[in-house]
């Protein structure tokens, strides 16, 4: 068999290269914002010359590992992100040499603790809660705390059904799961004050003990599939399951949000700051990858337009919460400068 000359074969190899480079843009992160990206890389794809981004819905933990594993184009462009970035991931992508990333806020968007529309719609506190799925709760004892011995719902108060506790929801690399922990569990840590007392005193065993949640099966990881719970909550009345407000909007047919603290949960209360459970949505852009994958600021533009995330954009169809004009200004002006984010 003859030999290539030298020169041909490196010729071929580049070549080769060249092909493998990516011609669309990779997402990945968070369920809850994964839907709005969705219908976004849609219209982008229909609208303009390049390809539809792919997008995979890892959760919002899963997908920071990924995008801050380094800038290689075998890595994630674009992540989002149901809270904002941690110091601890943002010191990990400067550690890989992710150092140029843009933060877009989308908009804001309320937790479920829904149930099946079958069922009676509960009425629960940020306490109850708290008392239900926490891991340690207060005993007898002043400032004892003992493993969570509540099975039902009247156990933890005489208000509430006799029904057994069950909770389907999200996996700790989801950011939903954060934004819970920090919002409803640590809200109900709030309204105990011997637990509300640690936090002077001892800051990381209040952390721990208002964010840490039950093993023994009163608590059930569903996985980053929030249409999944939504299947399962339809199949057992009795539960409740834990997802974005968006899913809820979507299987309003199927489903119903608890009330909170006495407040219903609605596109309303949760744009006016009243529903208590209630969470920021990012994304987070890799700007070194501008320009060596084609189309990003393209897609940046389209998700910052007023007809994308204002108040009649087409992502309220889907359930998303518009920030104030103001903001939305802002993170168009920080999408289309490629503004780099300082923690």
């Amino acid at each position: 068999m003859k030999k290539l000359p030298l020169l041909v074969a490196a010729g071929l190899v580049a070549t080769a290269s060249a092909a493998s480079a990516r011609d669309y843009i990779e997402i990945v992160g968070s369920s809850t914002v994964y839907p709005f990206t969705t219908v976004v890389a849609e219209t982008f794809g229909n609208k303009t010359k390049f390809k539809t981004p792919k997008i995979e819905s890892t959760g919002t933990g899963g997908g920071m590992k990924l995008f801050c594993s380094g800038t290689g184009i075998d890595t994630p462009d674009i992540t989002n992100a149901s809270r904002r970035m941690k110091s601890s991931e943002f010191e990990d992508c400067q550690k890989n040499g992710v150092k140029d990333i843009v933060e877009v806020q989308v908009g804001f968007d309320g937790i479920a603790i829904a149930n099946s529309k079958e069922a009676d719609q509960m009425e629960l506190t940020r306490k109850d809660l708290f008392l239900a799925l926490a891991k340690s709760v207060p005993g007898k004892t002043p400032g004892e705390l003992i493993p969570n011995p509540y099975q039902t719902w009247q156990d933890v108060n005489p208000a509430l059904p006799a029904t057994k506790i069950e909770v389907l929801g999200p996996p700790p690399t989801s950011g939903t799961r954060d934004a819970f922990a920090e919002l409803a569990m640590e809200g109900g840590c709030k309204a105990i004050p011997e637990i509300a007392a640690l936090k002077k005193t001892n800051g990381s065993l209040y952390k721990e003990v208002c964010h840490s949640v039950r093993e023994d099966g009163a608590y059930i990881e569903a996985g980053e599939n929030d249409n999944l719970i939504v299947q399962k909550l339809e199949k057992n009345p009795k539960a409740l399951g834990v997802f974005g407000f968006s899913f809820l909007d979507q299987n309003a047919d199927k489903v119903q949000g608890s009330k909170i603290d006495g407040v219903e949960l609605s596109f309303d209360s949760i744009a006016d700051g009243n529903y208590p459970v209630s969470r920021p949505l990012y994304f987070y852009v890799k700007s070194s990858h501008v320009g060596k994958i084609p189309g990003i600021k393209e897609f940046l533009a389209e998700f910052v337009t007023e007809d994308a995330f204002g108040e009649e954009g087409y992502l309220t169809e889907k359930g998303l919460i518009p920030m104030p004009e103001e903001n939305r200004k802002s993170f168009r002006q920080a999408a289309t400068e490629l503004k780099s984010l300082s923690l």
